[in-house]
């Protein structure tokens, strides 16, 4: 039996929380390492959620456990402007997360003016899948701590807070997809996301009526946001927006690709004729969905992952055999989702074909001697909520 966040919370700290918070992980449908480009995205929360209890405590401290790492991580809440972002390695990985998020939340607010806390997490969603386990902890976090302490923060400050954490206190360069769609996610819909203005829209999906599910390859192979490969080619995109004069990447078109490779070395090149061509294609995902539906988005599902693999070099032997894989059992389209460097492939599948394409994904990775995938389907779900 899986243990909940309330009874972890009462087991470690001898007495019941106030309440539980849960935020989702989130599955992106299309548009990768396009959000700190100022570019689009269109992910969706997923049913697996990560649930924080919490006790308010009579002092200043800020206590942390959870289920993966039970020895509890504590400092006091005047202490997390010194940690972060300069003493953040004092700090356990894991537990830099929530308390991140507390110190972004207080950051330029009078930390005395609120009561200390006790917090437990458990999560049913997986770590280093591709899944955003992270932004799950943050969102929770988030949530929790803006209800107790006051903040009145709407859902889009709350995941600017868990991006600030993400970046600063625990040192992963990612953009603010991950906490947005955990924050804003609806069921049966996905969020197209404007990472420059943080404007959000709500796309129906359409997944049910067509009879479509959505499937998860996780290969096993775990990933690290805060790790060399991610921040190499942030730099690539930083770089190749400065080569052609423009704030970011999401301020050129495909039609300027030609210049570009005039002005660049192989490289850079093909980091920015990636990120480009995948702006175009969550613009062309949306207007599918919309006038054609799901089972319109194959190809452009296949082109995105085509265009990781091969420009943006973050694919691995085990992501292509999932995708190639699925695509030959039948699937509509596949491609590897979120960071890359391992986690998980998605593919769009008709429901009845679900047992065929998870028994090719097993095969294929038997066939070339990798571990075998944890394979599961998932649900577009809600944001982040009070569960009790």
């Amino acid at each position: 039996m899986t243990v909940t966040a309330a009874a972890l919370f009462t087991d470690v700290y001898g007495h019941a929380p106030a309440g539980t918070w849960s935020a989702p992980g989130r599955a992106n449908l299309i548009g990768e390492h396009t959000d700190y480009n100022d570019g689009f995205v269109l992910p969706f929360a997923i049913q697996h959620r990560t649930q924080v209890a919490l006790g308010l405590r009579d002092d200043d401290r800020i206590r942390v456990v959870s289920t993966f790492d039970r020895a509890a991580v504590e400092v006091s809440l005047s202490e997390l402007d010194d940690l972060f972002p300069a003493r953040r390695d004092e700090i356990v990985e894991w537990a830099r997360y929530p308390l991140g998020v507390a110190w972004a939340l207080l950051r330029d607010r009078d930390g005395s003016a609120v009561r200390g806390v006790d917090l437990a997490f458990t999560s049913a969603v997986p770590i280093g899948a591709g899944l955003s386990s992270s932004a799950a902890i943050e969102g929770a976090t988030a949530s929790a701590l803006d209800e107790v302490w006051g903040l009145g923060l709407d859902r889009v400050s709350l995941a600017q807070a868990g991006r600030l954490a993400e970046n600063e206190a625990v040192g992963a360069p990612t953009g603010i997809m991950d906490q947005m769609a955990a924050m804003l996610g609806e069921t049966d819909a996905a969020i197209f996301l404007d990472c420059r203005t943080l404007d959000a829209k709500v796309v129906d999906l359409g997944f049910a009526a067509a009879g479509l599910e959505l499937l998860v390859i996780d290969t096993g192979v775990k990933h690290s946001h805060a790790t060399g490969g991610y921040g190499e080619r942030r730099a690539a995109c930083e770089r190749g927006a400065e080569i052609m004069g423009v704030p970011a990447l999401r301020d050129l078109s495909t039609g300027d690709l030609a210049r570009a490779e005039e002005l660049m070395d192989d490289v850079t090149f093909r980091r920015v004729r990636h990120v480009v061509t995948e702006n175009q294609r969550v613009l062309d995902t949306v207007k599918t969905l919309r006038d054609a539906g799901p089972s319109a988005i194959g190809g452009l599902l296949v082109a995105s992952h085509a265009s990781m693999r091969d420009d943006f070099e973050i694919s691995v032997p085990e992501l292509d055999t999932a995708v190639e894989a699925a695509l030959a059992a039948g699937a509509i389209g596949a491609r590897m989702t979120g960071g890359g460097f391992g986690g998980a492939a998605i593919a769009l599948v008709a429901q009845g074909d679900v047992p065929s394409v998870t028994d090719a994904a097993t095969a294929a990775f038997a066939a070339s001697g990798f571990a075998a995938p944890t394979i599961f389907t998932v649900a577009p779900s809600r944001g982040a909520a009070r569960d009790r």
